[in-house]
């Protein structure tokens, strides 16, 4: 992975500590829209990791293969991404 790992990290243990408060607010049986507005923060935040590990796939992983690897390296990068974005826009239907 070239990404800023700190980062990364750092985000993650925010999501960390936001589930854990999400956690607590159903056991406390918090109103639900405090508890939907914790639960989509948190998932603007996944997303935005995931938008970075993105960004470094394509700046590194991607672009040595285009530079440096063979005719399968670049179609199987292609293929990944091909995934990812139908991943993506099928969760867009859900939503």
């Amino acid at each position: 992975m070239q990404t800023d790992k700190t980062k990364i990290i750092r985000l993650l243990k925010t999501v960390k500590g936001q589930i854990d408060g999400l956690i607590k607010m159903i056991e406390e049986d918090r109103y639900c829209i405090d508890i939907s507005t914790q639960i989509l923060a948190s998932q603007s935040i996944l997303k935005k990791i995931n938008l970075e590990i993105l960004k470094g796939h394509f700046t590194h992983c991607i672009r040595e293969a285009f530079e440096n690897g063979s005719d399968k390296d670049k179609e199987e990068k292609m293929s990944e991404i091909a995934g990812v974005l139908d991943k993506l826009l099928k969760l867009k239907k859900i939503c």
